[in-house]
This record gives structure tokens, sequence and C-alpha cells, in this order.
């Protein structure tokens, strides 16, 4: 090939690219999982604290896992799960999401029987303890358990399913780990260490199972999305995320504790599940940046 000719071959290569960006970029691959995983604990590192990460996309099978088996303290995370139950016993008819129940404040301690009173100050939803002796239906107080973090709410629900029944449910699911013990502010029940605790695999599969349609059935799967997309506390997972991408999630926190756990759907159909859990952190806000970061890492790789 003489030169003048290898000239205009070239010539019209960039020509082609300037005239399709598409062919540059195309070019660009995304970066492999090895790297995406080396990006997410980098990012981690900058903040003291322990953490651990769970991601799968439902597409393709890809997964990174940082810590994904230990255990920590579940905050609200635990609510996913009594959710699941309250759906599982829906459906086998030992109770109905119409079925309703008188809203009290006093609730028995799982270490003696002693009760114990939760009180507004330590709750984020303050509204329901102005309606104590009026009834709610169960569906209204599932809903308001996931979206606004409801522990008066919670701790009703789970007296009503039974905090046994869900864990036995997590284990029918193949979650191994997690275990739901008792309601929220059982103060006797966490000196003695008997808390709710979770791992981010565990959390990543049940997320899976609702995600697949699933968990309990696929009707009983996509009202649980429902609810969960609904969810008012969004700066962790969907923090950095597009407006059009949705996010079907459940945060937690505690003091030295931030969790944000869910389903992410992408405008073309595609989705994929990611778990962030931290504790021993020393700067909720900060936490919750890093957090958004990581998220955002994981869209750019599946997007």
């Amino acid at each position: 090939m003489g030169f003048k000719k290898l000239t205009s071959s070239c010539l019209a290569i960039s020509l082609i690219c300037l005239s399709a960006p598409w062919l540059s970029v195309f070019s660009q691959s995304r970066p492999t999982l090895p790297k995406l995983r080396q990006q997410i604990e980098q990012e981690l590192s900058k903040q003291p604290g322990v953490f651990a990460v769970a991601f799968k996309d439902l597409s393709t099978g890809a997964e990174v896992l940082i810590r994904e088996h230990e255990v920590f303290h579940a905050a609200s995370t635990m609510k996913t799960p009594v959710m699941i139950e309250v759906y599982k016993q829906a459906a086998q008819h030992k109770l109905a999401l119409t079925d309703t129940m008188t809203i009290t404040t006093e609730f028995k301690s799982i270490v003696d029987g002693s009760p114990y009173s939760l009180h507004a100050e330590q709750d984020s939803d303050t509204s329901i303890y102005k309606a104590v002796g009026t009834k709610r239906t169960l569906a209204a107080l599932v809903y308001n358990m996931i979206i606004i973090s409801s522990n008066l709410a919670t701790n009703m629900v789970i007296e009503r399913v039974g905090a046994q029944n869900v864990t036995q449910t997590m284990r029918d699911l193949g979650a191994r780990d997690i275990q739901v013990r008792r309601g929220v502010e059982d103060s006797k029940a966490f000196t003695k260490g008997l808390n709710n605790t979770t791992t981010a695999y565990d959390l990543m599969l049940i997320f899976e199972k609702i995600a697949t349609g699933k968990a309990v059935s696929p009707e009983a799967s996509k009202a649980m999305i429902t609810t969960l997309l609904d969810q008012k506390f969004n700066d962790a997972i969907p923090g950095k995320l597009p407006k059009e991408v949705k996010v079907a999630h459940k945060t937690g926190s505690i003091t030295g504790v931030r969790h944000d756990s869910g389903i992410v759907f992408l405008p073309d159909g595609r989705k994929y599940v990611v778990v962030l859990l931290s504790k021993d952190i020393k700067d909720d806000k900060a936490t919750i940046e890093t957090m958004a970061t990581v998220s955002e890492m994981i869209y750019k790789y599946v997007k």
C-alpha cells in the first residue's frame, strides 16, 4: 500500500469516528468487576468504620461481594423481612392486609415479658402517636413501617406475625444469617445482645427474590416493590443516581450504623440489587455521602 493510499485510509477512519462518536465510546470498555471492586474499596477506605457491599446484576449475574457474610446490627433493614412475612401469612390466609389493629405504645420485652414503651421522640414517625387507641389497617402499618421506618408500626406488625416466624421465612428463602428476634427499643434485650442482625449477602438474596417475583408470589413481590419505591429516605443508594432511575429500597440506622438495601430499576428494564452496610462509623453524613458515591460507581458500571 502506497503512502498516499494509506493516508487516505487513515483519514477515512478518522472521519468515520468523528461522524459517529458512539464508535469511540464503544471502544472505551467499562471497568471490569475487579476494577469496580477496587474502586469501591478505595472509596470506602476514606471513612472510618467497617463496611460491607453486595451487588448483583440481575441481567448478567455479575457480582461484587465485600465482607458479604459479616454480621451487622440490622437496624431498620429488618423491616423488609417483616414485610415479606406479612405477605406470606396473607397468602396462607392467616391474616388479611385489611385486618385492623388498635394502636398502642406498650410492648413486652423478649427477655422477661416486662413492659416497655415507645415514644414519639425516638421515632421517625411521630404522627402515629397522636392516633393511640384508634385502629389502622395492617396494610397501612406495613406501608409506614417501610417508607418512613415507623418503629411503632413495626412493633405492632411484629407482634401480629411473630419474630420467630420472620426468621424462619428467611431460612426458607435461603437467608441463613438474618435474625429477627424482636421489635424496636427493647432495651433489656439490647443490653443482653439480643439484637436483630443481618449480612449484606442475605439482604441481597431476599431483594433478589422480591425483584424476580419469588418472594411469596409474583403478585406479593410486585406489591412489596410498589411500597419500597415510595421510600422517603433517599440520600444513600439513590442519592447520586439520575431521576429516571428508580430505587425500591429500605434504609436502617442507629448510632454508629448506617445501611441501605434495595433494587435499582434502569429505564431500559434492567435491574440490579445493591446492599451497603456499615458499623463503627464516626461521621453519619460523610458515610451517607460515601455510600451514595459507591452506588453511583455501581450504576456507571451497569449502565
